[in-house]
Order: structure tokens, then sequence, then C-alpha cells
């Protein structure tokens, strides 16, 4: 049985029992592969509409993304609106934004329905803007109120610098309906949840093959089999080659994280609020404190290289630190890395490749929302409820470009990288 990545997370885990393997040959009405949020969701909204369910995991339940990551909860997508209006049209691409609300209200109801505590949810996400744009800010609070009826508040510098004292800063955006928690304890909540309702959970099961020419679909692993109509891959970033097109949809880009050694004043003389923070930057840092205000989980940078850089704790700490150079002697008890997966587009990749074969990944950069809705959006196009999940067809299974692709990206990132700092020093 593969073990944990050691994270905060795992550090903090509520129930760290296993699962067992797949052995011999069982049947459901669907079968998930991917055990990470999208596929855990996707899974619960099945059973609760009375399919029967068989959910295998290569690894562990959330080994990948959707337990190591920020944990923050809130509307939107990994691209702007405007982008996705570019492709879809300005109706649709409001119906996709509903969407991402709808995901925030999926998972906060969840924990208030099934009362997860361990979840440990705190309302409250700032995000803040490292150079002059008022107008655009309050332009987007005007924007949400109108078409969405969805209310944020506009800080000011003073505002801000009340609550993150930190020169980097000019105003932000606080969305009190957002919130942060703790993903690993949601999921595995959600995971007894799903056995509660009579699903299977398989852990060290990855899936080998898969037969797809008869209206049973069949799934082979190393000691055992799977037979279902449907099957839904939501694999994200550890996707292998048993589907090749979602193999070539999606680029594996790995962020970083850090948690930091307990020293509550220290970080009282910095960050005075219990919101989780990030910044507009395409380059951006995201963190909040944990543990009642004893640490720092702090998250930043993306690279499409797949293993850990050396010294990364030190990397991050340097983030962190330029922000906030009162926490210089501050040092980090732990730093891990993630791997999500992106499309080229930045929207996630949900759908059907044929008749019972169905796809709901590529939720990198914004996932704890958009995991949630599309695992509802693929659990009722199985159930023919609505078709829904169809406006994110535009959003097609592009082709991530081969190593030129990834070469593209990481490009990309660090055109960011300048133009953030130069727009910084601008202001």
């Amino acid at each position: 049985m593969a073990s944990y990545l050691d994270t905060y997370y795992t550090r903090t885990l509520r129930t760290v029992e296993p699962r067992a393997s797949l052995s011999g040959a069982v049947q459901a009405d669907v079968c998930i592969v991917g055990a990470g949020m999208a596929g855990i969701t996707t899974a619960l909204e099945l059973l609760r509409r009375g399919r029967s369910v068989i959910l295998l995991e290569a690894q562990r339940v959330s080994w990948g993304a959707s337990g190591r990551n920020g944990g923050v909860v809130s509307p939107g997508y990994s691209t702007s609106f405007e982008r996705i209006a570019q492709r879809v049209g300005v109706d649709d691409a409001k119906s996709i934004y509903r969407m991402s609300i709808e995901g925030v209200d999926i998972v906060a109801e969840n924990i208030r329905q099934l009362d997860i505590r361990e979840a440990q949810p705190v309302n409250g996400v700032l995000r803040v803007s490292r150079h002059e744009n008022t107008a655009e800010m309050q332009a987007y609070q005007a924007w949400l109120a109108r078409e969405f009826q969805y209310d944020v508040s506009f800080k000011s510098h003073e505002e801000v610098r009340e609550l993150l004292v930190s020169d980097k800063y000019r105003h932000a955006i606080y969305n009190e309906r957002g919130f942060h928690f703790h993903p690993l304890n949601y999921a595995r909540a959600l995971v007894a949840e799903i056995e509660r309702l009579g699903g299977q959970v398989f852990e060290d099961s990855e899936v080998l093959s898969m037969d797809t020419s008869s209206a049973v679909k069949r799934l082979k692993t190393a000691h055992g089999s799977v037979s279902a109509r449907d099957v839904v891959f939501t694999c994200g970033g550890y996707t292998g080659t048993v589907v090749p097109q979602l193999a070539r949809s999606y680029l594996p880009i790995s962020t970083y994280m850090l948690v930091t050694e307990p020293a509550r004043d220290m970080i009282a003389s910095a960050i005075r609020t219990r919101a989780s923070v990030g910044d507009s930057r395409r380059a951006s840092d995201y963190y909040r404190v944990v543990d009642d205000g004893e640490r720092i989980l702090w998250g930043g940078m993306i690279t499409t290289r797949l293993s850990e850089p050396d010294r990364l704790a030190e990397v991050l700490r340097q983030r962190m630190v330029d922000t906030y150079p009162q926490l210089a002697a501050l040092k980090v008890e732990l730093a891990w890395s993630g791997r999500m997966s992106y499309a080229r587009h930045l929207m996630p990749l949900i759908g059907s490749l044929q008749t019972g074969v169905w796809y709901c990944m590529g939720f990198g950069g914004h996932g704890m929302n958009t995991t949630a809705i599309g695992g509802r959006l693929i659990a009722q196009g199985i159930t023919g409820e609505t078709d829904r999940y169809r406006l994110f067809a535009p959003f097609g299974l592009e082709w991530n470009g081969g190593p030129a692709g990834t070469a593209a990206v990481q490009l990309t990132y660090w055109y960011y990288q300048l133009m953030d700092f130069m727009r910084e020093r601008a202001a």
C-alpha cells in the first residue's frame, strides 16, 4: 500500500485507516477511476440518486492535489470570465459562472449536512492586489452583485493594512461566503458517507486496461476487475495511458506549499485575519493561518517539473519573507509539492468520450468548487437528470502540445512573473 505524502494535512488527519485493494470480479452501475475530490463528489452524487458505485484509486483517497492544496473554496475558474465568454458567448458564460458558485454551495452543504467538523471551515477569502487597480476591483464587485446577486466588499489600502501588515498590498476584495478548510479531512468524511450509502472504495487499485466494446465496460486492475455500464475518469494530474485521448489533453503542473513552525505572536505581527489570502498576480501566492493562528500555510509558484526542487522550503520561505519582512526569523516545519492538471484553455474537462465513458478532470488552480460542480454535472448526465455538462463541450480535449506545449507553459509562467514584477514597480 502506497503511503501518503508527508504534508500538513496528513499530519492532522482525523482518520488514517487504509482501504483494501480490489480483488476478484465486482460489478456496479458506475465505476469511477480516481478518488480525488472530483471522483468522490461524483460517487456521492450518484449514490444519492440511487446508482450503485465502485470507486478505484491507484494510491489512497485524495492522495493527489485534492489532499495537498490551499483548501480555499470560492467561485470562479482558473481563467477569466472574458475568456470563457469569447469561447461560449456571454449567456452561456454566465451559466457556467453560476455553476462555480453552486460548487461552493455544494461543499458548504456537505459540511453542514454531514456535520464534518474535522473539515474546520473558516469563512472569508481575501483577494489582494499588489498594484493600483481600485476601479477594476470595484467594477468586479458591482458586476458580481448585478449579474449573480453575489455580494463581496471592497477593502481600501487602509483597511487591508489593518489585516495584513505588508507594504506589498494596495487593496482587496473580501468574500465572506467563500471559505477555507481541511480538504483531506473533508474528502475522507465524504468517502465514509459513500461507504455508508453502499458504495465500494478500493485503494491501491490502479486501472491497467479497459474494454469498452460492449454496453457493459470492463476494467482490470492487478488483482481484480470491474464491470459497469458507465465509467468516469477523474484522475487529474495522475491520468495514465488507459485512455490516450485524456492523457494528451492536459498538462501536469506542480505547485508548492509549506507550513511554518508554531509562532503565534510573530505571525500576528503580520497577519491579523483568519480569512485566506491570495493575490491577484498570475504567479500568485496564497496562504492562511492554521491551528488557531499558530502556523502559516503558504503556497506559491507553479512549474512543469514534476520533481521537487532542491531547497524547496527555502524558495517558498523567501516569497513569504518578501511579503512580510517581520517574519524573517520564522522557520519552515514542512514543505511539499502537489501535481495538478491544466488544460491549455485553463477550463475544466467535463464531458463524455463515448456512450458510457465520461471524464471530469483538469481543475488545476481553482479546484475545490469546480470539482464539486463537475461531479454533480456528470452524475446528472449519467442519470439523465440534466445535460448541463454539455455547456463545457466548447472546452474540449485539446492536444496539450507534447513537450513543446510543456515548454510553452513554463515560458508563459515566467513571462507572467516578469509582467507582475514590472506592474508592481510601476505602481
